[in-house]
């Protein structure tokens, strides 16, 4: 009942149009419940054999009013109806993208999908119309009750017999469907998380050969949603004819009663027909009344999944008023930092370091080592457990998060690219960017001339997740957007992975370029790459094993001499060269 009354508070900001739908309803099932009134005093007026022009006028102009406050009450609820999905998912949304990025990281992103857009519409359905219907149903069965035993009590009492029958029947079939309804939502997110990712790994799928295995998959998904849908189905199956059926026997006993009353003479003919159409006129409400019903049940459902991401508060945020970064150069300190990924044990443990503004620190280390792990602490990626993160002296934690990240540039392994134009995907870093600013980065990226000789150059369109550019190409595409941040910070994780030795020669020359007076993170596993470095951190296990230049590790640290004799598929001595030996290789 709460999350019920939760999902009427989205109708708030569209009260009055609530209200206004809500009297056309009123308007629109008075009219209806004229018309039986209307229609018995013309079958009277038939008998006595007086004028019929009067009454067929006021039939006629109580259906043409019905049909205009019907079709107005329609217009005005289906505005509320998109209104309230247009706010619902631009708060999804919102809501989605305050959430910290460990979130998404035990999240599937087809549940997400699922909860934003079926669960989305099941709330819209029911807030926009459901609701209405309820009320237009209790409304003419008020109505029109009232308006039968204020004519004949007696006879009134015969034909609403059912009524509370087919209310009971209504509220236990809501009662019992609710828990049905919950988990056919629940299913549906199951089979959208399992198609959203076979489409996203259709090319591990194909290259496997195991399109056949997906599908088996995938039909158990739909088998678990088609049998829960049934239970649903024969719940609505029973209740929805049982409950159109329980006004019947009023019907039946109206007939009965009515129908010797007026052959006895005691009521008119023309009254027993008014009662015969009120008690039609009520059938059509109370088989909506059940299925509106099983509709809130629906929407209390979704409602709840809804919830569950509305209340999930943002872990990782900035205190009030907080301001952007210090001017400063880009000094970074890491003091006593241990971190650790929601319920998992802690993957950096205890990290001190210092990065000087303007100097480029290399991190190494065998898988799991946490290398990833600490460049992402710099931008507050995620938060340490322990200890403290700071830029230029002041602890992230204290910093607007969208001006710190403003003073950040980020290359990862994996380049994700929008489904824009080339030239759109360079610019996201910095929107406002000109296009001879969106060429200058990509040139040096080393990413222009594959640009230009794309159809369309910089206006062609990147297909879904960049899949339509070659892994090299949409990391330079990647290079060139942190490029054009020209941020106070880079990071590189494993930047040129997915670039020929060529091309990284183009972009390593670009970026050593960049790097001047700008504190770099590398994260590499080529020793072309490391060379860049002025210092190189070796990490195991979470801590900081060795410290120093090239050489000097070489000479004391014999877990960075098995990571390059084993680990780094270039020559050592690649990295041994001077700086002007180096830029000179290149």
């Amino acid at each position: 009942m709460k999350v019920f009354w939760r999902l009427l508070g989205f109708l708030k900001p569209y009260r009055r149009g609530v209200l206004v739908s809500f009297v056309l309803a009123a308007c629109a099932t008075g009219m209806g419940v004229l018309l039986p009134f209307l229609v018995g005093r013309t079958v009277d007026s038939i008998e006595r054999g007086e004028s019929l022009w009067g009454l067929t006028a006021a039939i006629l102009g109580a259906g043409v009013l019905r049909l205009v406050f019907s079709v107005a009450r329609r217009l005005v609820a289906g505005r509320v109806s998109l209104g309230v999905e247009y706010d619902l998912r631009n708060r999804m949304y919102e809501h989605l993208q305050s959430l910290e990025l460990a979130f998404f990281d035990s999240q599937q992103t087809g549940q997400l999908m699922s909860r934003s857009t079926v669960d989305l519409q099941s709330v819209r359905f029911f807030l926009g119309y459901g609701l209405i219907f309820i009320l237009q149903s209790l409304l003419t069965l008020a109505i029109a009750a009232a308006v039968m035993l204020f004519v004949n009590p007696g006879l009134a009492a015969v034909a609403l017999a059912p009524t509370p029958f087919v209310i009971w029947a209504a509220f236990r079939y809501g009662k019992r469907n609710r828990p049905a309804s919950q988990e056919v939502q629940q299913r549906i997110a199951e089979l959208t998380a399992e198609a959203e990712e076979n489409v996203s790994g259709i090319r591990v799928v194909k290259a496997f050969a195991q399109e056949a295995r997906q599908l088996s998959r995938f039909r158990h998904r739909v088998t678990r949603v088609f049998d829960q849908s049934m239970v649903s189905t024969r719940l609505r199956a029973f209740y929805n004819p049982f409950i159109g059926f329980l006004p019947n026997l009023g019907l039946a006993a109206l007939l009965l009663v009515g129908g010797r009353q007026a052959i006895r003479g005691t009521i008119s003919i023309g009254e027993f027909v008014a009662f015969y159409g009120y008690v039609v006129l009520l059938v059509s409400p109370l088989r909506m009344l059940g299925v509106a019903l099983g509709m809130a049940q629906r929407a209390v459902a979704s409602g709840a999944r809804v919830f569950e991401i509305l209340d999930r508060q943002p872990q990782l945020a900035a205190p009030a008023g907080a301001g952007p970064l210090p001017s400063g150069a880009g000094r970074v300190e890491l003091r006593q930092v241990t971190a650790a990924y929601e319920g998992g044990d802690p993957v950096l443990r205890g990290v001190d370091l210092t990065v000087e503004p303007g100097r480029t620190v290399a991190i190494v280390g065998g898988t799991g080592a946490g290398k990833t792990t600490l460049v992402a602490l710099v931008p507050r990626l995620y938060d340490p457990v322990e200890g403290q993160v700071l830029i230029d002296g002041v602890d992230v934690r204290d910093v607007d998060l969208v001006a710190l990240r403003s003073q950040i540039a980020l290359v990862s392994d994996d380049a994700f690219l929008f489904s824009a134009p080339v030239s759109e995907n360079i610019a996201y870093s910095r929107p406002d960017a000109t296009h001879e600013e969106v060429e200058a980065a990509a040139r040096r990226a080393g990413a222009h001339d594959f640009i230009a000789a794309l159809r369309d150059g910089y206006d062609t369109l990147v297909g879904e997740r960049g899949l339509t550019l070659s892994g090299g190409q949409r990391q330079r595409i990647a290079i060139a957007r942190a490029l054009l941040r020209d941020a106070r910070v880079l990071i590189l994780d494993d930047a040129t992975s997915s670039v020929d030795a060529t091309k990284e020669s183009e972009i390593k020359r670009s970026l050593r370029e960049l790097m001047k007076d700008r504190t770099t993170f590398v994260i590499g596993h080529r020793l072309s790459t490391i060379a860049l470095a002025d210092e190189i951190v070796v990490l195991d296990d979470g801590r900081v094993a060795a410290h120093g230049p090239h050489d000097e590790l070489m000479e004391s640290s014999s877990l960075y001499r098995e990571i390059v004799e084993s680990g780094l598929p270039e020559a050592p001595v690649a990295v041994a060269a001077e700086p002007e030996r180096e830029a000179a290789s290149l």
